[in-house]
Order: C-alpha cells, then sequence, then structure tokens
C-alpha cells in the first residue's frame, strides 16, 4: 500500500470579490504532490498559477475544497494555526530577495529561527551551517549591498531552509538574475531536492528553468491543464554526462 501523498487539492477554487465583479482566480483544482518531488508550476498570466502557490504556501486560503497537507485538512484551520504550519514546514524564496538591506547574511538567513524563539548559539550555527550549503562560507558578515544577485538569492535560499522545512516554494526564483545565475539557482535547488530531500514547488515562466523539475504542471484559466513527468531532468542530464566522462 502506497504512502498517502504528502499534498493533495481537490475540488479548490478560490474566488475573489461579490457578485458581478467577482473573479474566479481557480476553478476546480486537483492536484497531488509527493513528498521529495521537484515540480515546475507554469501558466500564461491570470492562469491561477500564483493562487494556487499561494494557496499551497497557507498564504491564502481556498473558497470551497480540501487542501490536505501530511494528512491535516488547511482548509479547517485558523490563522494562527496556519502560520504555526508555515513556520514548521515550510520555506519560501521570491523573485525579489527580500534582505533586510544593513543586515549581514548571517542575521538575514537567523530571521525566521528569531521568530521561533530559538537560543543565539542554535541560531547562529543554523544559519552558518545553511550559508554553507548554499556556497556562502565565508560570507556570514557581507551585507546585500557587498553580494552579487546571485549571492542575495542564495542567502534568500538559506534563510528558506535554515528551519529544515519539508516544502520549499519558489515563486520566480531566477526572475531577476541573468542566465548563468540562474542556472546556478538552480543546480542548488536541485541539490537541496535530492540531498535534502526537500520537496520543491517553483512557478516559473521561463521553460529552461521548469526542464530542472522532476515534473510540470500547467495551469490554464484557473484549472490543471497538464501535469506531465519530466524523465531528464537538466541537472540529472548533466550529473550523468559527468560520471559518464570520469
Amino acid at each position: 500500500m502506497s504512502a498517502a501523498p504528502l499534498i493533495t487539492l481537490r475540488g479548490v477554487t478560490k474566488t475573489y470579490g461579490q457578485g458581478a465583479t467577482a473573479l474566479q482566480a481557480l476553478k476546480g483544482v486537483d492536484l497531488d504532490i509527493e513528498a521529495g518531488d521537484f515540480v515546475a508550476i507554469m501558466g500564461p498570466s491570470g492562469s491561477g498559477k500564483s493562487t494556487a502557490m499561494n494557496t499551497l504556501g497557507c498564504l491564502d486560503t481556498p473558497t470551497t475544497g480540501e487542501y490536505i497537507f501530511h494528512g491535516v485538512h488547511v482548509e479547517t484551520l485558523n490563522r494562527d494555526q496556519r502560520a504555526l504550519l508555515r513556520r514548521r514546514y515550510l520555506g519560501f524564496v521570491f523573485q525579489g530577495f527580500n534582505l533586510l538591506a544593513r543586515t549581514s547574511a548571517q542575521e538575514n538567513v537567523e530571521l525566521p529561527l528569531l521568530y521561533r524563539g530559538e537560543p543565539a548559539k542554535k541560531r547562529h550555527a543554523a544559519a552558518k551551517k545553511a550559508l554553507a550549503s548554499v556556497g556562502l562560507a565565508g560570507w556570514e558578515h557581507h551585507t546585500p549591498a557587498e553580494l552579487s544577485g546571485g549571492q542575495q538569492q542564495r542567502v534568500a535560499i538559506a534563510r528558506a531552509i535554515v528551519t529544515e522545512p519539508a516544502v520549499l516554494l519558489a515563486d520566480e526564483p531566477t526572475g531577476n538574475l541573468d542566465t548563468q545565475r540562474s542556472h546556478e539557482i538552480m543546480d542548488l535547488l536541485w541539490k537541496l531536492n535530492v540531498d535534502h530531500g526537500i520537496t520543491v514547488l517553483m512557478v516559473t515562466h521561463e521553460s529552461d528553468m521548469a526542464a530542472y523539475a522532476r515534473r510540470i504542471v500547467r495551469f490554464v484559466d484557473g484549472v490543471v491543464a497538464s501535469d506531465a513527468r519530466n524523465e531528464h531532468p537538466v541537472a540529472l542530464a548533466a550529473a550523468l554526462a559527468v560520471a559518464a566522462a570520469h
């Protein structure tokens, strides 16, 4: 008997406004996400992908339908319970790096642990470990102004994973980066997925970024239009090529 999916959406709708001005952003979404998957969510503007991402991240609630996370019916939770679920299980990475400008990389990464009330010694050690895992050992005391765009996004990813979340939600994580830095960030997300078992959900407009995912879900007009496995993710293909060369 196979284990239940980590995340299940069943008949999820989301309507903004009322009456003649009501906008139905989601129109009955069914989606299963297994623990350890890497899913790219794509679709044109207004397709519902961002609304779906906000729902999955417990930043918004369905109008109707079920959202089950690790066996818990999220749609029945109150605001405080959803906030607790976010803090304990979810990490977020955005297109804008959202770093505090006058604060060091170390201090930026420690923020989620500060909100949790973790003691200073534990915060410092966890932040240092998270920064090392994204290739920024030795950069702990640099401020965002002293870092490149790619490095700032690495700090943002370290901040997202410092709490050891089950799921990393990335909304256009390469949107502000050039091509080389974009591929570096995607390689990093791939490694976090493979080496740490973090489930990655990523919204992207870019097909070459989606090519890193194990699965590509396309939204159109508020519903899932297609859901396909990607048998040859870019990072996997590159790793196999390197292994074959040796």
